[in-house]
């Protein structure tokens, strides 16, 4: 990425407009060119795309994660009288997408209904659905109160009654679950709850190629960038191994890439574990994961680039996960832009926050107009 920031053009980018919270669903939208203050309407229905859920218009999607509470007093449930639950672990230990499965499907059979249904996605995050149901409830990321008694941040406003009595649920019939017996008998966290938040409904907005007249492929171990690739027109490429940890297959996103470009004109690539352990707060895995990422991602397309007489290239995190706070900020982040056939020369560049100081730098305000500038003849 130094290489990249040396020869290209570098600069600062607003990827979450005033106003809005600074989600990896709002800041993916920014990067692909979209602005959301047309084109956002919630998390959660861009992870059913991708699930293969069609949302009706009445429809309100909910993201689900299985998450580690740690229950202190009580016989039951996460907010019955005298118990406490502290949220532990958003993701449950980085549940695997098979155990993960087992227990959706369990809380599908015993919870759902005519009107809520659960659906599996990757490893802890998944999806509910609620036929004629309430999007103005307001739901707080669980990833933004790691350690924090979760009582103040239940849902709450019109139809919160029903979630709450879902969440409480899921309790203690996940913790009677084998898959959690198991993983505690191994030293694991249990996921014993499920914790809803990033609702909406189904959102309109044109294709890639409606807007930008060309046609791309989207490459992620998530279902939120790949349900925004369906909607933009992309095909979603599956990459085996690809987790969003630290154990993800970079290299194989990397060589779909360059054999998605054989017949697209674009490739998203997005990778999550920078972001994963900017929540956890650790340090040496969120360095690890850049440096993995730098070299067995960016490294190996700018190798396989070369096959190519003309070529672009666009580097930058989709928003901040400072370790500091442990979850997203909205602050501008620093962006590259390489072009094979217009390199620039001069000293060499750190890629890093500090682009923002150099007097060539850019500064993209309005963060959805960089696409625009990245495909700029």
């Amino acid at each position: 990425m130094d290489l990249l920031a040396s020869r290209g053009r570098v600069g600062m980018v607003r990827t979450v407009p005033a106003g809005f919270p600074p989600g990896s669903d709002v800041a993916n939208l920014t990067v692909m060119g979209y602005d959301p203050r047309k084109y956002y309407s919630g998390r959660s229905p861009l992870e059913a795309a991708s699930i293969g859920v069609t949302l009706g218009p009445d429809d309100v999607a909910f993201r689900c994660n299985l998450v580690t509470l740690r229950l202190t007093g009580g016989k039951s449930g996460v907010s019955g009288k005298g118990r406490r639950a502290i949220m532990e672990d958003f993701s449950a230990g980085h549940i695997t997408t098979q155990e993960a499965r087992l227990l959706i499907e369990e809380i599908d059979s015993k919870l759902g209904s005519d009107h809520i249904r659960f659906y599996p996605g990757v490893s802890y995050r998944h999806l509910m659905v609620w036929k004629g149901g309430k999007d103005k409830i307001e739901c707080t990321p669980p990833h933004d109160i790691q350690d924090k008694d979760i009582l103040d941040y239940l849902p709450r406003g019109e139809g919160d009654e029903v979630i709450n009595a879902l969440m409480e649920a899921s309790t203690e019939l996940l913790l009677a679950h084998p898959v959690n017996k198991a993983r505690q008998e191994k030293g694991k966290r249990m996921a014993n709850s499920v914790w809803f938040w990033g609702q909406g409904k189904r959102p309109s907005m044109p294709t890639f190629r409606e807007k930008f007249g060309i046609e791309g492929s989207m490459i992620s171990a998530v279902d939120l960038t790949k349900g925004i690739g369906i909607y933009a027109g992309f095909e979603v490429i599956t990459v085996p191994g690809a987790t969003g940890w630290l154990d993800t297959n970079y290299v194989g996103k990397a060589e779909h890439a360059l054999f998605s470009l054989k017949t697209k004109d674009i490739v998203y690539v997005h990778v999550e574990a920078p972001d994963e352990a900017g929540h956890t707060g650790d340090l040496k895995n969120k360095i690890k994961a850049i440096e993995d990422f730098d070299e067995f991602v960016v490294g190996n397309i700018m190798h396989g680039m070369k096959q190519f007489d003309e070529y672009r290239i666009l580097v930058l995190p989709d928003h901040p996960t400072p370790i500091e706070i442990r979850t997203h900020s909205d602050d501008p982040v620093p962006f590259i832009i390489y072009d094979n056939k217009a390199e620039r020369e001069g000293e060499p560049i750190s890629y890093d926050e500090q682009i923002a100081n150099r007097k060539d730098a850019l500064f993209v305000e309005e963060g959805h107009t960089l696409m625009e500038l990245f495909l700029k003849k």
